[in-house]
């Protein structure tokens, strides 16, 4: 079975920053699409960034773009979200995901078409 766990979330003042890491395990970054999802309460969960791990290609949110960044470190087989210039909109329960990839595919931020998923890790921006 394949595995992601979220790290790096917490309490964050506005104009903070936090950086959220997805380790995966069982199975190699390499040939896959990671994403990062967010869910706040009452709201539908919404594509955050990702990225193809073969081609290094990224895609972002508007509402995130400038603001976060997403990386990959294929050899700790580990993805990362540095999200700064947070705000309280940003509040959410952060999810990674992953779905198979070609290296030419422009990475999607749509959840629908993930396969494998993480179990989430809380971002909380508030004074």
């Amino acid at each position: 079975q394949l595995q992601l766990v979220e790290s790096g979330g917490g309490l964050v003042q506005p104009g903070g920053s936090l950086r959220l890491s997805c380790a995966a395990s069982r199975f190699t970054l390499d040939y896959y699409a990671i994403g990062w999802f967010r869910q706040a309460p009452g709201k539908e969960r919404e594509g955050v960034s990702c990225v193809n791990s073969r081609s290094g290609g990224t895609n972002y949110a508007d509402s995130v773009k400038g603001r976060f960044t997403i990386s990959r470190d294929n050899a700790k087989n580990t993805v990362y979200l540095q999200m700064n210039s947070l705000k309280p909109e940003d509040t959410a329960v952060y999810y990674c995901a992953a779905a198979p990839i070609t290296i030419q595919a422009m990475c999607s931020i749509d959840y629908h078409g993930m396969n494998y998923w993480g179990k989430g890790t809380l971002v909380t921006v508030s004074s």
